[in-house]
């Protein structure tokens, strides 16, 4: 449920005074988090998109379990919450979770990322303009509990921005081939052209994020989308256009998983080229297509469904089964690139496992690995794989 700018805000409370606290509130011994990157985010991000009805229903967000979930993940050294305006309530119950747990993690105790500018699914819900961004902010700071934000994006941006190359599932990495270069804007001399009134908005929306960054009601600016070549332009737009600051930081979903690394190419062209400050990459489950029921709104074809099945039934014998070989294979590609992995979190059990999952990775055993190569040779022409976006039915 997206909850528009203009409509009354739900409240959240908590069921009661005394949250519990038992054996499954308390971290499991071993190894900790480190912090990654120029903004010292924890290896791992909460991503808060679980704390709404996109992932879980009512009665889950008005009990305990969320801030049972976020505090817990907050003993295990997570730092950072990613959440969004679109994200319906997670932004109220994120914000609701960490005053009641203010005592014990002040607001100095973690980093809080948020996303403006999308409103809804399709293109026309979607407003880059200076005054919605400005008050989609303090709306956000209100929701949040906070005077100030560590980071703020424009939410995907390739429903703004100038559509350059073609707009097709595929690989995206084929946009990286010399001969793609100069058809996806890529190609050198082609960095600060503005393509169209697309191109502009998202400039004219960085330049109110960055008038809100010298308030100080903002630590961090930058874009998130799903192409990577569209990512990767934008960024070299910015870096190329008046006044020449690069992006604070950027993040990609989906695109660091099991199924699909495309990220892995493009994250040296971001920072050495476009010289983003703060790279992250989101959904080491491929927005819970790695899951034994990926949701019925998933854009993944059939054929690439029916794959993800056949790579679970591989993975029976896997203690935590085709979940766990996901998530860890994410934190290790993470971990080898030096960004954080911002994973979604519904409540503490998941919180346990992917921090074992992510324990796990120091240690990967040929097994994993192996269990691995089965994935991918099950996959066959849909490892690195994308679907197009914006899709067609939200254009």
């Amino acid at each position: 449920m997206v909850i528009k700018l203009d409509s009354p805000q739900p409240v959240f409370s908590l069921p009661g005074l005394d949250v519990p606290d038992e054996d499954e509130d308390r971290p499991a011994n071993g190894s900790s988090l480190s912090t990654v990157g120029s903004l010292g985010l924890s290896e791992i991000v909460f991503g808060a998109a679980a704390l709404s009805t996109i992932y879980n229903k009512d009665e889950h967000l008005s009990s305990f379990t969320p801030v049972r979930t976020v505090r817990l993940a907050l003993r295990y050294g997570v730092n950072a919450f990613d959440t969004s305006a679109y994200y319906g309530e997670s932004e109220i119950v994120l914000g609701t979770a960490l005053k009641a747990l203010e005592v014990d993690f002040p607001r100095s105790a973690y980093k809080l990322m948020t996303k403006c500018g999308r409103y809804g699914s399709p293109r026309s819900d979607f407003d880059y303009s200076p005054a919605t961004l400005r008050a989609s902010i303090q709306r956000s700071l209100k929701r949040l509990n906070t005077t100030y934000l560590d980071a703020v994006y424009l939410h995907d941006v390739e429903f703004v921005a100038t559509q350059v190359g073609p707009r097709e599932d595929g690989h995206p990495t084929d946009a990286l081939k010399p001969e793609n270069l100069e058809k996806y804007g890529l190609a050198d001399g082609q960095e600060s052209k503005v393509w169209g009134d697309g191109d502009q908005l998202v400039l004219d929306g960085l330049v109110e994020l960055q008038k809100m960054k010298d308030e100080g009601i903002v630590k961090a600016i930058g874009i998130t989308g799903y192409p990577l070549p569209t990512l990767l332009r934008l960024a070299l737009l910015v870096l190329h256009t008046a006044p020449y600051k690069p992006l604070d930081v950027l993040l990609s979903y989906s695109h660091l998983t099991l199924q699909n690394s495309a990220f892995a190419e493009f994250a040296p062209l971001l920072r050495e080229r476009a010289r983003v400050g703060q790279l992250l990459t989101a959904s080491p489950l491929n927005m819970g297509l790695l899951t034994p029921n990926p949701p019925k709104w998933h854009p993944a074809p059939p054929e690439l469904k029916e794959a993800v099945k056949k790579v679970e039934e591989a993975c029976a014998d896997w203690d935590g089964r085709m979940v766990n070989i996901a998530v860890g294979y994410g934190y290790r590609k993470a971990a080898e690139l030096s960004v954080p992995m911002v994973a979604g979190l519904s409540n503490p059990r998941e919180v346990h496992e992917s921090m074992r999952a992510w324990r796990d990775l120091k240690q990967s055993s040929e097994k994993r690995i192996a269990q691995e190569q089965k994935a991918f040779e099950i996959f066959d022409g849909y490892q690195g794989w994308s679907w197009a976006s914006p899709p067609d039915n939200l254009l």
